[in-house]
Parts: structure tokens; sequence; C-alpha cells
């Protein structure tokens, strides 16, 4: 069942009509390279490629009986041929329809997924010039550490995007792939020219060598790919859930108008959106390791990697979909507090320029570790309550000996720390 969330495009690709299409697709172009070859006449191509229809109703009603998808398939489209229709199906085995059809609907899903990343790509760009110069408080351990820009942050984001997008386009060039080689690959009751024209005719390349599948490498790679994404999106999420704690209020998820937070609390404004992201990119990579257990399959094939398929290929496709809908809603449409950014680079009173002063000492000769306890000793004292940083560094008489109080004015001057932001910005999105 299609999740009701689930975008038309995505949806539809997963419809039992459209899986049996790409079958009837597959078994189209396997008549007419039969047909080349002189094995099937002319007239009785086109007496196939004229009445080849199916009914997803009379498929599931002789599934029921025969407990075989391809074969309810096969008959029910056989039985609207009429006698051409014994050319169907001619030196095939289930998987070279399940598997070559399956590469034609990853490709497609693939391709909303890789303009789903477009998309963000576009709203991430565009928020990190926006915000390039906003001044914020960098973290590391969840403490502050030393100032940033929110569009440093933005355009973190967007290069690890870009190299999610690389590994999704190396994705969708190993899943296209098919394969017409019979029971065990061997092409023992076809021709690999057979193949050879049905995959150029669908828009794949053949395996190069197959048992009675393509391997399943390809897939893991594929799920692997959708599943590193879904760990950005949530790393995104995770961050302006963050953001967003009371304590903290930086940046906010968009809250609708008429939204409600909780049942209990009418002022709870909740970052719900970016909470779902998260939790569904545990199912993506969940999902992820369920393709890289069906990798190892007995001798030339079993069945046990059928059954996981059936649901991973809708479902992490779909998610992803969804994901990055949603992530490009949030990106757009966030409440930024530049103020707040302000207030709270303030909140430990000059600390976060420590460095600085360290680094200011040994540059005057100092043994590292020495400077490094007299920059703590004053920071200590900021820490229970006592002044600001700058005061205590200027009322040191032990580092007075080496810094003037010009020289100790400049470290605490916000824009050392940001003289290197345009060439970042460079780097990224040049």
């Amino acid at each position: 069942m299609i999740p009701r969330y689930t975008r038309p495009e995505m949806g539809k690709i997963w419809s039992l009509e459209n899986k049996y299409q790409k079958w009837l697709e597959v078994e189209l172009a396997v008549c007419e390279a039969w047909n080349k070859l002189g094995v099937i006449p002319n007239d009785a191509l086109a007496k196939i490629k004229e009445k080849a229809t199916f009914s997803v109703e009379r498929i599931d009603e002789i599934e029921a009986r025969v407990k075989h998808d391809v074969i309810a398939f096969i008959t029910n489209v056989e039985e609207n041929i009429g006698p051409e229709g014994r050319y169907l199906h001619l030196g095939l085995t289930s998987s070279d329809i399940l598997d070559t059809a399956n590469a034609l609907l990853l490709k497609e899903a693939m391709e909303i997924i890789l303009a789903d990343v477009d998309a963000v790509l576009d709203v991430v760009k565009e928020q990190a010039l926006r915000y390039k110069d906003t001044v914020m408080i960098g973290r590391s351990h969840g403490v502050h550490a030393e100032p940033i820009t929110f569009g440093l942050k933005l355009a973190l984001w967007y290069e690890e995007l870009k190299r999610n997008k690389r590994r999704l386009e190396h994705a969708l060039e190993d899943i296209s792939y098919g394969k017409i080689s019979g029971a065990v690959g061997t092409y023992a009751y076809l021709n690999p020219e057979v193949e050879r024209y049905v995959c150029e005719r669908l828009g794949l390349k053949p395996a190069p060598v197959s048992n009675q599948i393509i391997q399943r490498d390809r897939y893991a790679h594929y799920f692997t790919a959708l599943a590193i994404l879904a760990g950005t999106i949530e790393k995104i999420a995770l961050e302006i859930r963050h953001l967003q704690r009371t304590e903290v209020l930086e940046v906010e998820e968009p809250f609708s108008k008429g939204q409600k937070g909780s049942s209990a609390m009418p002022h709870k404004r909740n970052p719900i959106q970016c909470e779902n992201l998260c939790g569904l990119a545990r199912l993506v990579r969940t999902n992820a390791m369920a393709a890289l257990e069906n990798i190892a399959l007995w001798h030339e094939r079993d069945i046990s990697h059928s059954s996981v398929e059936r649901v991973i290929m809708p479902d992490s496709t779909i998610l992803i979909d969804f994901m990055l809908h949603r992530l490009k809603n949030i990106l757009a449409n966030m409440h930024v507090y530049p103020e707040r950014m302000k207030k709270n680079l303030e909140i430990t009173k000059g600390l976060i320029f420590s460095q600085g002063i360290l680094l200011t000492l040994v540059q005057k000769g100092l043994p590292r570790q020495r400077a490094y306890e007299m920059v703590q000793g004053c920071a200590m004292k900021v820490w229970q309550g006592e002044g600001d940083l700058k005061s205590q560094i200027l009322a040191s008489e032990k580092i007075q000996q080496y810094l003037s109080p010009e020289e100790i004015e400049q470290i605490f001057d916000l824009k050392h720390h940001l003289r290197h932001v345009e060439t970042i910005f460079k780097r990224v999105f040049s």
C-alpha cells in the first residue's frame, strides 16, 4: 500500500499498473529482438504488439490460483493476444523480466530523487548567501566554541548534498543494467543479441555476466546511497531541532497559522517536521541493511531477496522523495533570529576568544602549556561569574607583560574569526 503522503509522481512509479507495464515493455522488446533474428514472423509480431494488454484484476485472479505473479501476467497477456501469444517469454526466465523491469523502475525513481536534490540545493544555496555574514556561535560537544556564520553552516550542508548527488548519480549508473540471459545466465535458449537489443531499446546496458539475476551489489549500492542521503537529511534536521530549543532559539522550522504544538500546552512550537525526518532516516538506513543482506544468495540464485525488494524499493524511494520535499520547505521557510544569535554569542562573556589570546602569547615566545595555563586561569574566573574574559586578561599582570591593551583589543574583534568566509564561499559555490 502506497502511503498517503506519497507525491503522485513517485507513487505512480510503484503502482501495479506501472510495474506490469514495464514487464510488458520488456516482453515486447524481446519479441522485437526475436523478430529481427527471424524467429518471430512479421505478422505475428504485429499481432502481438497490437493485442498485448493486461488487466491487474485478471492477473490477481490468475495468481490466486497459480501462486506465481510472472506466470499470471504472461497468462493474461497471452489470453489477450491469442495464438501468437505462444511467442511471448521465448527462452526467458522470470528474472529476465523482473530485473530488467526493476532497473527501469529504479531509474525512474532516481531521476525524481535527483531532481528533488537539485531543488534542495537551490534553496540551501540561496539561504547560505542570504546568511553568509550572519554571525553565530559555533559549538562543539554542545558547548560554545568560536564564532561562525549561519551561512557557513548552510554552505557545509550544500557541499555535503553535492556529494550525495554524485553518489546518487553513480548509483543510477550502477543500477541501469538489464539481463536477458536465461535461467542461469548462459543464454541456453537465447542469443546475446536479444539481450543487447532489449537493453539498448530500453535505455539500459546489458550485464557483462549474470546468473539468473542482476547481482545485488548493484541494488545495495543504490539503497546505501539513499541511506547516506537520509543521514544528511537527518543531520540537517537534527541541527535545526537543536537550534530551536527554547534556551537557544536561533532557528525555527516553519509554524503555520492555526498549527498547534501540544494537546496540553497551548504555548508549544515543536520541531515536529524535523523530528519526522530524523525518524524516517532510520527506516531508510534499515532498508539499506536489508539490501546489503540480499547480496549473498544461494548458488545462481534463490528467492530470499525478492520479498525484501518488494518492500524496500517503493518504501525507500517514496520516503526519500518525501523527505527531500519536506526538507526543501523547511529550509525555504525557516525562521532565523540573528539578534538571538548575537545574544547567545555574548553569553560566555568573551570566553570564545580564548584561543586568540593563547596563540598570541605563544607567538610572543611563551611555551604553549605555560600560555595555556595563564589563559585558562582567567577563563575559569569568568566561568565562576567574575566579569568577562577581556577584563580578566587586561587585569592579568602576567599576560600584560607580553600583550598590550591594543593587541588584546584586536584579538576580541570578530572580523579576525570571519576574515576567510568569502574564500570558503568561493570554494563551495564557484
